[in-house]
């Protein structure tokens, strides 16, 4: 796969297996800081890689996922984020952040419908679409491949755009939803720009 510095892989768009690989050499993202929001945080890193690729040399840790179907949104829901989203590797998205979160056995242990219940009184979805397009996002799946996360949310926005994420998080860690988060690490990046 040859994607461009910067950009986000085609593939990982396609629902195929990708890997964020943290390391101290070579990367499409500069990391700028790593922050553990609750539970066991990360290793810190200089560089972050994003490609389907094995784990390269001197690579601290390797994050596989994929992208999925979208299983807790309506149809109505689903068609407000299509209208409003606009894709990642847009030029103006220097900025990016890598969301790992795992969710408690409480969480998993509800039916789907008990968590889709949860997910509507969090307001997740409007939370999300008032901060849309500026801040663009890709949710990957884990869960299901045995890594230590269940999600790793991909976010990327102009710089211009930092305060608002920042809101953007705290809005969404006030909610119901969030008390069943165990494990949140935060990886702060700009693109490595040659």
């Amino acid at each position: 796969m040859a994607d461009k510095p910067g950009s986000y892989p085609d593939s990982a768009k396609a629902g195929r297996l990708i890997r964020f690989h943290g390391g101290d050499k070579g990367g499409q993202w500069r990391a700028q800081e790593s922050r553990t929001v609750t539970g066991l945080g990360l290793a810190p890193v200089t560089f972050l890689q994003i490609d389907e690729a094995p784990p390269p040399e001197r690579c601290h840790w390797t994050l596989s996922a994929f992208v999925s179907n979208l299983r807790y949104t309506t149809a109505d829901e689903r068609e407000a984020l299509l209208e409003r989203q606009e894709g990642l590797g847009r030029p103006e998205s220097h900025c990016a952040v890598l969301i790992p979160i795992r969710k408690s056995s409480d969480w998993w242990s509800m039916a789907q419908d008990e968590r889709r219940a949860i997910y509507e009184r969090s307001n997740h979805t409007p939370i999300g679409l008032a901060y849309l397009p500026a801040i663009a996002r890709q949710l990957h799946h884990c869960r299901d491949l045995g890594e230590p996360f269940d999600f790793l949310t991909w976010f990327e926005f102009a710089e211009s755009e930092t305060d608002r994420f920042r809101a953007l998080l705290a809005e969404l860690r006030s909610t119901e939803e969030w008390t069943y988060v165990e494990r949140e690490c935060e990886i702060w990046l700009t693109k490595n720009i040659p």
